[in-house]
């Protein structure tokens, strides 16, 4: 659980998990949201972006302790490595459309 950032292809890029909700915000517009939790042994995410973009439609959680968290997305994409953010607070700039859905 908690608010997790990353940088990809110039854009700001933040995850935010709490309990089995989950979404993605980037600077650019771009809104994904979905579910996150245990399938088959392994903790994935699962998630629908407002713009139809699909990098981010299905991972999986490699790796997570107190500082940083590793999600494979199964897009071209591939690996990134999130880093979490401090006291969970966002970066200003990112879209937030849909954050309470």
């Amino acid at each position: 659980m908690g608010s997790w950032l990353t940088t990809s292809k110039g854009s700001a890029v933040a995850l935010v998990i709490n309990g089995t909700k989950a979404g993605v915000f980037a600077t650019g517009g771009t809104v994904c949201s979905g579910t996150a939790g245990k399938e088959a042994g392994m903790q994935m995410i699962r998630l629908t972006c407002s713009d139809g973009n699909k990098d981010r439609a299905e991972g999986m959680v490699d790796s997570v302790d107190k500082t940083s968290m590793k999600v494979t997305w199964e897009s071209g994409l591939g690996t990134e490595t999130y880093t979490r953010a401090e006291g969970g607070q966002l970066p200003s700039g990112l879209p937030t459309a849909g954050l309470g859905s």
